[in-house]
């Protein structure tokens, strides 16, 4: 443990740093046009709800709940420093119930970050000091409602009608950071996640969280670097453990990037293997070659204990500029993780750039059949763009596309199963997708188990959505 005198210490030159990132901030172009500022990602500027929706088509009538995705949406955009990943967080949902679309809204998370700048006042509850950025990802877990984000503040809990109530640590049981993509492991109701501080670059952490809603575990994993481990995976035995050449950069940090991680290739990129019940002096690290991988399809153990893992896959990350992701997409990709040799084999399922895997959550973190993903345009595009959602049959290694065409820009599709008890895949994928020319948007509901079928059910919404990162179906209890 830090002394008093080291604190002291750490603090004066936090606070330096900190003064000179700001002063380095104010002498960037103020006027600049950011790509992630304008055009499809030019932020909302009102909290709307509409109850007058149209719709094309039919709503299945077993959809009761609420499709709703969460992304960011500065409330005072400011191009200087600005990254994609930092905008104050806003959550976009749509209510079905018995075959009819009953409401659409859109509320920003209610953070102090977000009251300081003018912002509605913030929602109560516990804080990781100034950091309550929430922006990411919502889930659905113990029947509650949960906004999540990496690296820094609690979750935020919101209500039915996408209010946020308060922030939470799970009634005192979270004493670290959580994560924008925690995995949920359908045998037990628990919540796995690893996450990281972006205060401190030697250690991260396993967490788990039950299905009651109280966290079980919060075990340190020594890393070096300041690792930005955006995702995890599951299988039977271990939690997988992204350390990949993505870290904290004090240049970035000095520079004045309000997002300070890079690509960095003296890194050594690895997965490690973490039994989910001990300690992290066990876990299994396997070098593989440098790349960054943001989302995973699925993964689960062999019957020779070789763990697969499939997932979309980037040749470096954050190596072509400060305003939001980029890289050389390398399409998905199975990755041959051997707890005994410590080695992987990589192997390419398809070429073809996409991101945001989804599979069949029931299936998670076990063998599996299918997956679901976003096709990416080219590398003149702000990371999303005119794309297909692909179809993955991993058995017999089918891929379907299903094209939205002209003008059309979907974001991430969601798998929604037909009933508790359906087949693996059947049922239907929704998602928000935007069409430029006119500036609206559809929450598009597909047939998840054949592509070419025609859209089964548009709810149109009379604006734009800025493309987001991730939305789940938030099924009614």
């Amino acid at each position: 443990m830090a002394s008093a005198v080291e604190t002291a210490i750490r603090s004066v030159v936090t606070k330096g740093v900190t003064s000179l990132a700001k002063l380095n901030r104010t002498l960037q172009n103020k006027d600049r046009v950011h790509p992630f500022l304008t055009g499809l990602h030019a932020p909302v500027k009102e909290e709307l709800t509409l109850t007058d929706l149209k719709v094309t088509g039919t709503i299945p009538a077993e959809l009761n709940g609420r499709y709703v995705r969460n992304g960011p949406n500065p409330f005072n955009p400011d191009p200087r420093g600005h990254h994609w990943f930092i905008g104050d967080g806003m959550v976009h949902g749509v209510r079905l119930k018995d075959g009819k679309a009953l409401w659409y809204r859109n509320r920003y998370i209610r953070s102090q970050d977000l009251e300081e700048k003018g912002g509605p006042k913030a929602a109560p509850g516990p804080r990781r000091g100034r950091r309550d950025l929430v922006n990411t990802n919502i889930i659905q877990h113990n029947g509650k409602t949960l906004a999540i984000v990496e690296a820094g503040s609690f979750p935020a809990e919101l209500d039915e009608n996408l209010e946020t109530i308060a922030y939470t640590d799970f009634g005192g049981t979270l004493q670290v950071p959580f994560s924008a993509h925690p995995h949920e492991d359908p045998l037990t109701g628990e919540l796995n996640a690893i996450v990281y501080d972006g205060m401190v670059q030697n250690t991260v952490w396993h967490v788990v969280v039950s299905k009651e809603g109280k966290v079980t575990r919060q075990e340190p994993i020594s890393v070096q670097d300041g690792p930005s481990i955006h995702e995890c995976s599951i299988t039977r035995n271990y939690v997988l453990v992204f350390d990949l050449p993505v870290t904290f950069s004090m240049k970035a940090l000095i520079a004045g990037q309000q997002f300070p991680y890079s690509w960095n290739p003296q890194h050594q990129a690895r997965v490690g293997l973490l039994p989910r019940t001990g300690s992290a002096d066990q876990i299994v690290w396997c070098e593989v070659d440098p790349c960054y991988v943001f989302h995973v399809a699925n993964s689960y153990e062999r019957e020779d204990g070789v763990v697969i893992c499939d997932m979309s896959v980037h040749e470096t990350m954050f190596a072509g500029g400060p305003d939001g992701p980029n890289g050389t997409p390398l399409g998905m990709e199975r990755w041959l993780i051997d707890p005994v040799s410590r080695k992987v084999i990589r192997q390419t399922l398809d070429s073809a750039p996409q991101e945001f895997h989804r599979p069949d959550e029931r299936f998670f973190g076990q063998p599996y059949r299918y997956a679901w993903s976003l096709g990416l345009p080219g590398p003149d595009s702000a990371f999303v763009g005119e794309a297909p959602i692909y179809r993955y049959d991993i058995q017999t290694g089918e891929r379907q596309a299903h094209d939205f065409g002209p003008g059309k820009v979907p974001g991430e599709f969601v798998f929604v199963p037909r009933g508790d008890d359906a087949p693996e895949g059947e049922g239907w994928i929704m998602g928000y997708v935007v069409d430029k020319p006119s500036q609206t948007t559809d929450l598009v509901i597909l047939d998840a188990s054949d592509l070419s079928k025609p859209t089964i059910a548009s709810v149109h919404i009379p604006h734009r959505i800025p493309p987001g990162f991730h939305g789940n179906w938030l099924p009614d209890a």
